[in-house]
């Protein structure tokens, strides 16, 4: 495996520390309603230019709703050379449900 799946705390350190590209690749409705902040919503245009033009030494941390469709874009990513790819676990949901605790 060439990503890496991270767990909310270990992932709060990451954006903290590297400044991570953060891609959030659910459904449009879903991110306008509320993503994490400076996420960026991944459509097919988006993909395309980080392959081609995209910084492959900048870190990319991903999530979807559970953390399983990032996990297979995490993986595409980490194919095209990316060196370090996160995966989110538990995705937007699990987030959420701690940020709303705080």
């Amino acid at each position: 495996m060439k990503y890496k799946t991270l767990a909310i705390t270990d992932a709060e350190q990451l954006i903290r520390d590297a400044k991570p590209m953060i891609l959030d690749c659910r459904d449009l409705k879903d991110y306008r309603a509320g993503h994490l902040e400076d996420a960026l919503h991944v459509h097919e245009d988006l993909k395309e230019a980080l392959i081609n033009r995209g910084d492959k030494q900048r870190s990319l941390l991903i999530y979807c709703y559970y953390g399983h469709a990032s996990e297979h874009l995490a993986e595409f990513f980490s194919d095209f050379g990316f060196k370090d790819v996160y995966s989110l676990e538990g995705g937007y949901s699990s987030w959420k449900d701690k940020h709303q605790e705080a």
